[in-house]
């Protein structure tokens, strides 16, 4: 699947959204991918991660994790593809931790499965209780990269979307500037203005 085969089913499910943004990872930008719009509909579901797991298929994947909550969706999919147990992370407190009764044995090949990737902050913590665990990382993916490939979790890593998409410091956001309003859409906090 190419990038504009992708970008077409975000933009006709209305996931590709233009305005002004406060990302999950704090920064400012003016546009924002909300993939759970996408992943609504099931052929896109199972196009987006059929990709994904015939891009890991061959790499001994015994366990899929991913941070929640957007990866969640991406991360079961991918996870009935591989046929493979899959789980999730979550905040605590604000702590990234593996909970609801989940484990992870030192014998795992984990494929840790996000989203979108703009720092790479909640993949980098997944990948942490990964490592705690004794179990291999084995690859990242996500169904958008937001860097543009800059940003490297692991030695295999994949992207269906990959695209550099600006985004702003705070400080630095010149949408903040024009006193244009900023909605934060993002799963970590929700707040308006």
């Amino acid at each position: 699947m190419t990038n504009s085969e992708t970008l077409a089913m975000f933009k006709s499910s209305g996931a590709l959204l233009d305005g002004h943004f406060r990302l999950t990872s704090g920064r400012h930008s003016n546009s924002y991918f909300q993939c759970a719009k996408v992943l609504q509909y099931p052929e896109y579901l199972s196009a987006i991660c059929g990709e994904i797991a015939g891009f890991f298929r061959e790499s001994g994947i015994t366990t899929v994790i991913s941070p929640a909550i957007g990866g969640i969706v991406v991360g079961t999919e991918v996870g009935r593809q591989l046929g493979v147990k899959t789980i999730f992370a979550e905040r605590k407190d604000g702590t990234m931790m593996i909970r609801r009764g989940f484990s992870i044995d030192p014998a795992e090949q984990v494929l840790v499965v996000e989203d979108v990737i703009t720092t790479g902050g909640s993949v980098a913590e997944v990948i942490e209780l990964v490592r705690a665990a004794g179990a291999t990382v084995a690859g990242v993916a996500s169904v958008v990269d937001r860097s543009n490939g800059k940003v490297r979790l692991a030695d295999r890593q994949f992207s269906l979307l990959t695209m550099e998409v600006v985004s702003y410091a705070p400080e630095e956001c010149p949408l903040c500037k024009e006193g244009v309003p900023i909605y934060a859409p993002g799963s970590r906090t929700n707040p308006q203005g």
